[in-house]
């Protein structure tokens, strides 16, 4: 199969496996909405490229077949991640607590909570000790985005006291 066959399949079907992404991917998930398409097509060019398409059913019902099990793989993808980024929330609350004053603690725990999940994770890995390898490794992010994380979220916090140093 040519690139341009391929082109005229994806052209052909994007409505079918946007359907079929929208109704089995959960709301909260949808921002992996193009990660969920990008597999599906994905998948399916792999196949074709095997011979995996037996023809059993249109090209369509097998890429909304494809793109229903690529959606309900991420679902089940996305909650693991949820699960361990609260998990490693609450050790990461539980040793900060034990490191720190109890004034700073609560000060600093109620900056942290204020970020969204993906920076509080990467800096209360930072704060147990967890270097930059390690991190990537526990969360299945790359080296490149625990720096940023880890930076941005350092800016979020300096930015909230900021913000509220101001107001007082």
């Amino acid at each position: 199969m040519t690139e341009k066959e391929f082109a005229e399949i994806v052209k052909r079907t994007k409505k079918t496996v946007l359907s079929a992404i929208e109704k089995n991917l959960s709301a909260r998930f949808y921002h992996a909405i193009d990660d969920v398409a990008q597999e599906t097509y994905l998948r399916a060019y792999n196949g074709l490229a095997k011979n995996s398409f037996r023809g059993d059913s249109s090209i369509e019902t097998w890429l909304y077949r494809i793109a229903r099990n690529e959606s309900l793989r991420m679902n089940q993808k996305l909650i693991r991640e949820e699960e361990k980024a609260k998990k490693i929330q609450e050790n990461a609350s539980h040793s900060f607590t034990q490191k720190t004053d109890s004034g700073e603690t609560a000060y600093l725990q109620d900056h942290l909570k204020l970020l969204p999940d993906k920076y509080r994770s990467v800096l209360t890995l930072i704060s147990q000790g967890f270097n930059i390898k390690d991190i990537s490794q526990k969360l299945g992010i790359r080296p490149g985005t625990v720096k940023s994380r880890t930076s941005r979220g350092k800016d979020m916090i300096h930015e909230n006291i900021r913000r509220e140093d101001h107001e007082k």
